[in-house]
């Protein structure tokens, strides 16, 4: 028999290991259980966060991975559909690829913990979040962020944490933390703010054109709530938290870079990268490349296995101090620009013919067409996520990065987690200023086509769209327009660094930060930031959204404005013509008919292409031809509307009896018009005045009380002198 008592000592010790900690956050029990679940793992917390929970883990390999030079940090953000009671669809039944709000959910996570790792630890870590229910006013994705955090600074994985992080809302012009679902609805901001203990690590923001000011005020106030997060994470630092393990440094060997930058000189690098064209710079650090080589090698200084590993690093290094020395030193950018100089800028519509719309925009050598494609309602994207909020989306943007964009040669495998980050903010960028659906009665995708890249495809993806958006006939409310601010970051403290306008590629991997803005001349509509140094200061930001500020007004002024003032006052002729009408719910089912055969009924005797339904009444009519959707209307119109005695009707003989003939004033509705009824003078038989298909004016002159219609002919007749 087992022994009883060795397991009960086992259960002893397993639960004196579990440690519970609790804070008040945002007015909501915020509570992280350790050494409850997943033992196993480097770091693992169960997360509740008023009834929303999850298991947070994060492990790393005992060893580096060969033969990379970047760091393999991998977040999942796992959604499971029984969070929120409900079986997937789908003939498998279990969930499949993560959604698009999962992978957009797994990037913000990774965003403010990736600086905070050794800039070369090589070892593969794993953070996995699995969403086991879900709150809908307590956020998972906070939650989950919060958690990665956590498990990072309580496990033995060399993390320079913890980090922090909440979400903003603006009702009524009140900030609030962590708004709920019913607050969320009513929001014109959502943001998301990571910080560490003195600095902002991340900003993720949608916005109802908020002014800078407003948005300055949300994010301090956000980073202000991190400092108890993060004083609360010490605490269970400081409970269960283990030492950090050792790791094997990567990097060049002194001797090695030397010889490199003996080579090169300070000078010919200098002359190799400041240049504003990306092909000759790539062209002149080959050159160099292949002279270190063959130098190296004749002197004998190394053997051709080392050089191989160890030059592309070397060079790579001598680049960035290159280009940090001379913007940080001298003031003096890759291509010669002025620090707060926007790169040449072109922008024209109507590029491409019989789509609904189409613009190309350029910022020097960065170009992305973007096409614009109108539907029915009836083509909206349909979500199954744990949102229940949002069921489905009638505006989607899709953002394609093909390699030839980038100059090099690989197979197009469809789109990948940057590929979906950029299209979804380019998409919240625009959202604010989207007609609703009753001024604009339509489902619109936009698909933006990378041409060329060389830095701020994203942004210039935002302004491609808002021209592609007006080229197509949508009356959107404002123009939006986006840019991107770069830094550059001294040994000086915090006051030592330099901001970056419309940063190019180069700028982008050498330097500090990614600041992307959108929005129209009335404020803010989006913000991604991203950094690779320790965090932002109050100032940074600061000065940051006013140089943004500044350059989206000129490119609104000077470019979009310019190219386009406003939307077309039509849509194009290859775009579906679409009207709505909306009914009184209860009369949808008139309208539809049994399986649908009066709805079938309309669109053969109008000939309209589409029509939709949707249970609050509304309904969507589509066709090429206008005067089809008009008639189709007017006859949902005639079905929906109660006969009215004294009122005149064209109707349809459908049949004929002895004792008069039936007629269809609308589609399944029909009355009586008796032999009596027919005509002025005496008739025999009914086949005398009416024959089956004709169409004829009747006027309603009863209801019974078995709400049967009657009608006469002889009552429309016009009167005679």
């Amino acid at each position: 028999m087992p022994n009883a008592s060795v397991g009960l000592k086992l259960t002893e010790r397993i639960e004196s290991m579990y440690k519970t900690f609790k804070m008040d956050l945002a007015g909501r029990d915020f509570v992280v259980e350790i050494g409850r679940i997943a033992e196993l793992a480097s770091g693992a917390a169960l997360i509740r966060y008023g009834e929303t929970t999850l298991v947070v883990s994060a492990t790393a390999s005992e060893k580096p991975r060969d033969g990379i030079d970047f760091f393999p940090l991998s977040i999942d953000y796992e959604e499971k559909l029984y969070a929120v009671g409900k079986i997937p669809g789908g003939f498998i039944k279990r969930e499949g690829r993560p959604t698009e709000h999962a992978i957009l959910t797994s990037r913000v996570i990774d965003r403010p913990i990736r600086p905070l790792f050794p800039k070369d630890y090589r070892n593969d870590v794993a953070i996995v979040a699995t969403v086991l229910s879900v709150d809908q006013d307590a956020s998972p994705e906070v939650a989950a962020m919060i958690g990665a955090s956590i498990a990072l600074s309580i496990s033995d994985i060399p993390f320079m944490g913890p980090t922090a992080a909440v979400n903003v809302g603006m009702v009524d012009g009140k900030f609030m933390i962590n708004p709920d679902a019913a607050q969320r609805a009513q929001s014109r901001l959502a943001l998301t703010v990571a910080s560490t203990r003195n600095k902002v690590m991340m900003i993720e923001a949608g916005a109802n054109e908020v002014t800078n000011d407003e948005m300055m005020e949300a994010i301090m106030l956000a980073h202000k709530e991190n400092q108890k997060i993060v004083a609360f994470i010490d605490e269970i630092v400081k409970e269960v938290g283990v030492a950090k393990h050792a790791y094997e440094e990567k990097g060049v060997p002194a001797d090695f870079y030397a010889k490199v930058k003996e080579i090169i000189t300070d000078a010919r690098m200098e002359h190799a990268v400041f240049t504003d064209m990306k092909q000759v710079r790539e062209s002149a650090l080959s050159e160099l490349k292949v002279e270190v080589s063959e130098k190296m090698l004749a002197e004998g200084f190394c053997d051709e296995d080392t050089l191989k590993a160890l030059l592309g690093d070397a060079v790579y290094k001598f680049e960035k101090e290159t280009v940090r020395r001379m913007i940080l030193k001298d003031h003096k950018r890759p291509d010669g620009r002025r620090l707060d100089e926007i790169r040449t800028l072109s922008a024209e519509i109507d590029v491409v013919p019989r789509v609904h719309g189409s613009a190309l925009f350029s910022r020097g050598q960065t170009q992305v067409l973007t096409i614009a494609t109108l539907g029915s309602m009836g083509e909206v994207q349909r979500l199954d996520g744990l949102d229940e909020a949002e069921e489905t989306k009638r505006y989607m943007h899709h953002y394609n990065f093909p390699s030839y964009s980038v100059g090099e040669t690989r197979p197009s495998r469809g789109p990948g987690r940057r590929e979906i980050g950029h299209g979804a903010l380019a998409e919240r960028s625009l959202l604010p200023v989207l007609p609703t659906e009753e001024e604009f009665p339509y489902a619109m995708r936009l698909v933006s086509e990378v041409l060329s890249s060389n830095g701020s495809t994203s942004q210039g993806s935002v302004c491609a769209s808002s021209l592609s958006l007006m080229a197509a006939g949508v009356p959107i409310k404002n123009p939006v327009a986006g840019i991107s601010c770069g830094l550059v970051t001294g040994s000086g403290g915090d006051d030592d660094y330099v901001l970056l306008t419309d940063i190019q590629g180069l700028e982008d991997f050498f330097g500090d930060m990614d600041f992307k803005v959108a929005g129209t001349k009335n404020g803010i509509t989006a913000i991604q930031m991203d950094i690779k140094v320790d965090g932002l200061t109050e100032k940074i930001i600061r000065e940051s959204l006013e140089d943004t500020l500044k350059s989206r007004m000129f490119i609104l002024d000077e470019i979009m404005n310019k190219c386009i003032p406003a939307a077309k006052p039509e849509i194009s002729e290859h775009a579906p013509k679409i009207a709505m009408v909306k009914i009184n719910p209860e009369k949808l089912a008139e309208v539809i008919g049994s399986r649908g055969k009066t709805i079938k009924r309309i669109m053969e005797d109008s000939g309209v292409d589409k029509i939709d339904t949707e249970d609050d009444g509304r309904i969507f009519v589509c066709h090429s031809d206008m005067n089809k959707v008009r008639k189709a209307i007017d006859i949902i119109n005639a079905i929906v509307m109660d006969p009215e005695p004294g009122k005149i009707y064209t109707g349809k003989v459908t049949r004929l009896m002895t004792f008069g003939a039936f007629v269809e004033i609308a589609p399944e509705k029909e009355g009586l018009v008796h032999i009596s009824k027919l005509a002025k003078e005496r008739v025999n038989k009914v086949e005398d005045v009416v024959q089956v298909g004709d169409i004829i004016m009747v006027k309603c002159t009863e209801i019974d009380e078995q709400g049967r219609i009657n009608l006469s002919r002889k009552d429309a007749l016009p009167k005679e002198d």
